[in-house]
């Protein structure tokens, strides 16, 4: 039996474990330091962290699979793959609900991250911004899925730097969804080179308003950003509609 000493050094590092998830420094899906290291980061021995390891596991936190590294687990059973995600999914109007909610969350994530932002968390954003922009300069390759990731990731890491735990699991339970907007981006404005410019432009604002610390630019930028996007594809549809009835006139149809 293990004494009672153990046992509450091995809560205090689930405890810790725990906090370091739900601050999203550990994230889902993301495999565990070794045992040697966490260890020395968190000042206990490798019996009372594997104590610990052992809570989160039976809590479903933690995951191990033979033969591989413990890991942060899927937190939200499965919400992506359920039936209410598979309608908004294959519904395609329900796109611009999307983008409306997004034009709240990240508004807000973008004045909390200019409040609340370390210095850290500019390094981090400024690296998934230039990286993105990286990417900007290749759209030659045609990897949409790559461009939407690397915009996305922009995205996330502002919410990350808004230091709101709650904030950032629920854009991350819409991981997603959103992700399929932002494919929409890629795939119908990033070759319509006057469109891509605005983004462009639009991205910069929200980067450089958040690492300026100006909370109310930022979240104004990041808002303008979302709600441009869902104009775009209003225009694209009009677009579309007005081609389709042009041909049927030229096909004899009226």
């Amino acid at each position: 039996m293990k004494d009672n000493k153990q046992r509450q050094v091995a809560d205090v590092v689930a405890e810790q474990i725990e906090r370091l998830v739900v601050d999203g420094v550990l994230k889902v899906g993301q495999a565990l330091p070794s045992e040697r290291r966490m260890g020395a980061k968190l000042g206990v021995s490798r019996s009372a962290l594997r104590e610990g390891l052992q809570l989160l596991r039976s809590r479903g936190i933690i995951e191990t699979r033979q033969g591989s590294a413990s890991r942060v687990a899927r937190l939200s059973a499965l919400p992506d793959s359920s039936p209410l995600m598979h309608l908004l999914a294959a519904q395609p109007e329900t796109l611009y609900d999307l983008l409306e909610m997004r034009a709240l969350l990240e508004g807000e994530a973008a004045r909390l991250a200019a409040l609340r932002g370390t210095e850290a968390d500019f390094v981090i954003l400024g690296r998934r911004y230039q990286e993105m922009l990286a990417a900007h300069e290749d759209l030659q390759s045609h990897d949409g899925p790559n461009h939407a990731h690397l915009d996305h990731a922009f995205h996330l890491a502002i919410g990350d730097a808004s230091h709101n735990p709650v904030l950032v699991h629920i854009l991350r339970s819409l991981n997603e969804l959103t992700l399929s907007s932002v494919f929409a981006s890629v795939n119908n404005l990033y070759h319509r080179p006057e469109r891509l410019k605005q983004i462009q432009r639009q991205h910069a604002r929200v980067y450089h308003a958040v690492v300026q610390r100006l909370p109310a630019v930022a979240q104004r930028a990041a808002r303008e950003h979302i709600q441009s996007l869902s104009a775009g594809f209003r225009e694209i549809e009009l677009q579309e509609r007005r081609l389709d009835r042009a041909t049927l006139r030229l096909e004899g149809w009226a």
